[in-house]
Order: C-alpha cells, then structure tokens, then sequence
C-alpha cells in the first residue's frame, strides 16, 4: 500500500462517499437477481449507521481525499443484498478509486475490516463479486471460500 494511505472508522459524514464507492464495486454488473430482481445499490448505504453497520475509510495522507473504504452490514431476508447468506451474517463491500487501485488499499482496507469484525465478534462475513474480477482472486487469498455461483457472480464467505 502506498505509505501515505490512512485508514480510520467510517463516520456519518462517509455515506456519501460509500454510495460513491457502491458504484465501483461492479455489484450492478455481477448477474445476481433474487426473485427476479437485482436489489438496488442504495440498499448498501440507505438509513447508515443501523446495528450491525461498520465501515472503515482510506484516506490519501497527503491530500487527505478518500480512495477507498470497506464496510459490513446485515441484510434482512426480505431485503437482502447480491451476497447474502443469512440475517446473521454481514455482507462486505469493499472498493477502491479506480484510479488508486493496484496499491495495496483493497488488501489494507480488507484486511482492517476482517480485522474489526472479528474484535465486534462476527461469526463469518459474506461478499458478492463478479467472477473474473482481480476481486475474487483477493478475497480467495484472503480465505474467502465460494458458497455459490450466480450468472457471472460468485458468493464468498469468510468464518472468522
């Protein structure tokens, strides 16, 4: 990771930046429907900072901009995300600036979230990726295992 990358919690003044961040994580494009319908982007940041929400930021240390963030929050089966498993289970999302990627941000800010869930207690987290992104070969390196497949998605989860 490049030496000036911070990472602290994610506060309420972050939602706008992590429904930015939703749309880079390529979630709209990975084929997942559930009932016929994908679940909307929004259901990842709308009414922040409910039980069971986490989320850490990287922050540009020079510039003090963000380029990336990680975050958990538990889906209900009525309204689940692209990679829910279960009501006890938080769902992942973690994404990069496109033009920060390839340094190390993702693996320090996955790393950081796996971290913080553990210390919360969290039994395993799941995720949702498109199956030939760089994205899943990360998660696997991290654990991750796939729990299924989907149209072009994989569904992973992590016992922590």
């Amino acid at each position: 990771m490049a030496a000036a990358v911070m990472i602290r919690p994610g506060e309420s003044q972050d939602v706008t930046f992590l429904r930015d961040m939703v749309r880079h994580t390529g979630l709209d494009r990975s084929g997942v429907t559930i009932d016929a319908e994908p679940p909307p982007l929004s259901r990842y940041v709308v009414g922040w900072g409910r039980a069971g929400d986490t989320a850490l930021v990287a922050f540009d240390g020079t510039t003090h901009v963000a380029v990336g963030a990680a975050w958990c929050r538990l889906f209900t089966a009525a309204e689940p995300g692209y990679g829910f498993i279960d009501e006890a289970t938080p769902e992942l999302t973690v994404a990069v600036v496109p033009s920060r990627r390839g340094e190390g941000i993702g693996q320090a800010l996955l790393t950081a979230i796996v971290e913080q869930a553990r210390a919360d207690g969290v039994a395993a987290i799941s995720m949702s990726a498109v199956r030939d992104t760089p994205a899943v070969a990360l998660f696997e390196e991290n654990g991750f295992r796939v729990i299924r497949e989907h149209g072009t998605a994989v569904i992973m989860a992590l016992d922590l």
